[in-house]
């Protein structure tokens, strides 16, 4: 979840907090949105959503990353995989303002340098990021969850007198149906499987209309066919928006890139290999590092 959500979300939690202690609601996590901050338009006249350049971080001495590039392409759906403390997360961590590199670039699009913004202002111009664990408001109905996001957009002062209109409500159904959930709108977030809350917290970025969505692990602890489903939402949003998915389960991996998306391996805080799914699966190195284990 962006991490800008918390004073809209803070504000609208308390003004619902009588109403939720009379469901006997249990207290949730807090995430958010708010007013975005426009640091410049980015420009993807190339056709390049993200570019990761010469990435390098070092934790104490271990290179996290160690001259990571790579480029995600507007509405691509890209799959990262690789072996625990490849540089998967310590990427993603970059790209949303979480860590600051040592040296390289980070570019959305040809127009915006990444690394000289703060985490709120990536998140407003179009970067969402969906951590593993679901982050909603879980006192708080589906829906409820649902518009905030939507009211957050328009800042905390703004969005406490917004009321919703006709266009707004036809969006907050659209969401709805896309995540899965038309039939538990008004449903405590709190009492819904742990695949739902997922579908809900992407939902949730989904209303902000981002370029980018980075995915940690999105259908870790999902049933099968909360994976199956999970899957056929990704389709959808590819094309969209461009979509970066950190993933081990090698089948969801399947489905996501149909035989032909790239997927790129992550090893030693570098790309180790890079093309179809088939191509580096094949590829002995990634056997050894990855596959093989």
């Amino acid at each position: 979840m962006t991490p800008d959500l918390m004073e809209a979300g803070a504000q609208r939690q308390a003004a619902a907090a009588a109403r939720v202690a009379e469901r006997g609601g249990s207290g949730g996590r807090q995430a958010g949105f708010s007013r975005p901050v426009r640091a410049g338009v980015p420009d993807f006249a190339h056709g390049v959503a993200l570019y990761v350049e010469d990435l390098t971080v070092s934790f104490d001495g271990f290179k996290a990353l160690n001259g990571l590039s790579l480029t995600i392409d507007v509405g691509e759906l890209r799959c990262i995989i690789g072996p625990n403390g490849a540089g998967k997360t310590t990427m993603m961590d970059c790209i949303t303002g979480k860590t600051r590199p040592d040296s390289g670039r980070v570019s959305f699009g040809s127009t915006l340098d990444l690394l000289s913004m703060s985490e709120t202002q990536i998140a407003q111009c179009g970067v969402g990021r969906k951590f593993q664990k679901p982050t909603v408001y879980e006192p708080l109905t589906v829906l409820e969850n649902l518009e905030l996001a939507l009211r957050a957009d328009r800042g905390v002062a703004a969005s406490l007198a917004w009321r919703l209109g006709p266009a707004e409500q036809d969006r907050l159904a659209e969401l709805l149906a896309l995540v899965h959930l038309t039939g538990e709108a008004h449903r405590p977030a709190g009492l819904l499987s742990h695949g739902q809350k997922q579908w809900l917290e992407i939902g949730m970025l989904l209303a902000q209309d981002p370029v980018l969505l980075l995915l940690d692990e999105p259908v870790a602890g999902m049933s099968d066919e909360e994976t199956e489903r999970t899957a056929e939402l990704f389709l959808k949003l590819a094309g969209k928006h461009s979509l970066v998915v950190v993933e081990h389960d090698m089948h969801f991996v399947d489905q996501l890139t149909q035989g032909h998306r790239t997927v790129t391996v992550l090893h030693e805080g570098r790309v180790l290999a890079e093309g179809p799914l088939a191509k580096v699966q094949a590829d002995p190195m990634v056997v050894e590092v990855y596959l093989g284990r």
